[in-house]
């Protein structure tokens, strides 16, 4: 979807989303707050994107909708148009990639809706007539050509195709930062090695780039040939959890007093998800990252005997790594906790010398509560002070306002 949260926005104001000058802000009450979507037509004239600030905005511009964001609004938009999607295939043929990105198989649908340029332009007509959003649609013989072809030329045309034969021509001239999956760290890796385009991988030893970056290495260069094994059928929203993490960035600077509070609602978190799954883990670890003013931080994790779902026994490994890897001086801006080297609840061992059922039945019946009667229903007394984050964050989705 083209600016995806600022189109919704648009269309709810009875806008043109690819006319209007609209910027969709986190907070609208804090100068600094980012902007989570721009317009098309507010990148082009005044260079507004996704990672620019309130502050930012040309708030003299009377043209101009700066409008807050309504999360729980975009995720539904998200749900409509993908069952959209079911009257072309079949669910296993759709892979969500994001709230406004994702992929679909059309193979043997030529029948019935013609080739897969036919299908692009149906479905690009369908979302705009039932949603009047306008999407860009990359046409490709995998998942990784049809995602780049539509980052690098589909955003431009509205609809573009790379074939296995095209790659040199359409994607190697361009640079490496460029490419999907391609980060800024692995972009100043490469550049130190003399690579700047995608085609300078392609042609670079394939041995020396998994000698440098192992199992990454073989990958950046079978993409850079176009080649991509990733499967295009199945059951994409099952996956295997490898851990249950929950970390926050804090709307001020919160003292060493202040912050295991915050770790607190974070571990209950974390393993209130756990305890859904019914898995427990291992090995516990805490981030902490300093305000501005200070930088650095710290990020440790620790191991336990016996896995562990319990608020408490997490809550207490991660108080252990606080007082021995904080600087003690430092305001802390943003924190971490995660849950991993998971097991099935069945597959954990009893302690002779505690009670453990105990401790986990009684996370379970706050968790049967919660359920019920919603997210606050119970919280632990620390939850309500200034250092409580877990009120604010239950009227938010991904951290902004529903």
């Amino acid at each position: 979807m083209r600016s995806f949260y600022a189109s919704v926005e648009a269309v709810k104001l009875n806008l043109d989303p690819m006319s209007a000058l609209l910027a969709v802000v986190g907070d609208p009450d804090r100068p600094g707050s980012i902007v989570l979507a721009a317009s098309p037509a507010l990148k082009q004239k005044y260079g507004i994107s996704n990672v620019s600030r309130f502050f930012d905005l040309p708030k003299h511009d009377p043209e101009l909708y700066i409008v807050q964001a309504h999360m729980a609004d975009y995720l539904y938009v998200s749900s409509e148009i993908t069952k959209l999607l079911y009257q072309y295939v079949p669910k296993e043929a759709i892979h969500q990639y994001s709230v406004d990105e994702v992929w679909v198989t059309v193979n043997g649908m030529e029948r019935l809706f013609g080739t897969r340029w036919e299908i692009a332009e149906k479905i690009k007509e369908d979302i705009l007539e039932n949603f009047g959003i306008t999407c860009s649609i990359g046409i490709g013989d995998n998942k990784f050509l049809a995602k780049v072809v539509m980052d690098l030329h589909a955003k431009k045309v509205g609809i573009a195709e790379c074939r296995y034969e095209d790659v040199e021509e359409k994607l190697w001239p361009f640079p490496v930062e460029k490419i999907w999956g391609i980060g800024g760290r692995m972009k100043r890796n490469l550049n130190r090695m003399g690579i700047v385009t995608l085609g300078q991988i392609a042609r670079f030893s394939l041995d020396q780039l998994k000698k440098r970056f192992g199992v990454m290495g073989e990958q950046l260069y079978w993409h850079a040939w176009g080649i991509d094994l990733s499967p295009v059928f199945g059951n994409f929203t099952k996956t295997e959890q490898k851990g249950f993490g929950h970390g926050i960035s804090l709307l001020r600077d919160y003292s060493a007093e202040e912050a295991p509070i915050c770790i607190l609602d974070l571990c209950e978190e974390v393993c209130r998800r756990a305890r859904t799954a019914d898995q427990a883990g291992r090995t516990i670890h805490l981030g902490v990252s300093y305000s501005k003013k200070t930088g650095g931080g710290f990020s440790r994790s620790q191991s336990v005997s016996i896995p562990t779902n319990v608020t408490m026994d997490v809550y207490g490994v991660c108080l252990q790594l606080f007082r021995k890897f904080y600087d003690g001086k430092s305001n802390i801006r943003h924190v971490y906790v995660t849950l991993g080297n998971l097991f099935a609840k069945g597959e954990t061992q009893l302690d002779l010398f505690e009670d453990r059922p105990k401790k986990n039945d009684i996370g379970y019946a706050m968790d049967a509560i919660r359920d019920k009667f919603g997210t606050t229903a119970i919280l632990r007394a620390t939850s309500y002070t200034n250092a409580g984050i877990t009120i604010g964050r239950s009227k938010k989705i991904g951290g902004h306002r529903a």
